[in-house]
């Protein structure tokens, strides 16, 4: 078993001394320490990458906090899933809160299960607002880009779908579906 450690804060101007004092004390070897300066809702953080690729099974994660790991629920659960997954063990030192053993598979299923449930109320309450905003008169979608009377024009003086394409350098099948639509 070989111990690990990560530390994270937010900005570059901020210091990871403290967290770096913790896991070191926790027996975390300093080459096995690995570190972020960028915010925990990016889940593509070269530390976090790294420590991810390095890791295997029966290893351990020392993180001082459950908020260091990442600021998204879901996201983070989704981490410690695929650490489980590796059979490694995270533990945060300040939480309390370790994935080993009967009672860590126990923390895993709840904290998998909150995160489904929080996608689930994310997902309705953004169609919610989306159904709200139709009921506005809000158009979604991309903007038309291709000029619809053009086409209409260059139909009505005799081209083919082919040459109207080849002159608009658009596919042949986009001048149907217009076509098909006035």
């Amino acid at each position: 078993m070989r111990v690990f450690g990560y530390a994270r804060v937010s900005t570059g101007q901020q210091s990871l001394d403290l967290q770096i004092k913790a896991l070191t004390a926790a027996g975390v070897e300093p080459h096995r320490l690995f570190t972020d300066k960028e915010s925990g809702g990016n889940m593509h953080r070269d530390g976090l990458q790294a420590l991810r690729h390095k890791v295997e099974e029966r290893d351990v994660i020392l993180i001082t906090k459950l908020d260091r790991l990442g600021r998204d629920t879901a996201d983070m659960i989704q981490l410690i899933k695929e650490f489980d997954g590796m059979g490694v063990a995270v533990r945060f030192l300040d939480d309390g809160i370790s994935t080993e053993g009967t009672m860590g598979k126990m923390v895993v299923t709840i904290l998998s299960a909150v995160a489904q449930a929080e996608r689930q109320r994310i997902l309705e309450r953004t169609n919610e607002g989306r159904l709200e905003a139709k009921a506005k008169g809000v158009q979604f979608g991309r903007k038309r880009s291709i000029n619809r009377k053009k086409v209409l024009t260059l139909k009505e003086q005799g081209l083919g779908a082919t040459d109207i394409a080849r002159q608009m350098n658009i596919g042949r099948s986009t001048v149907y579906v217009i076509l098909k639509e006035i």
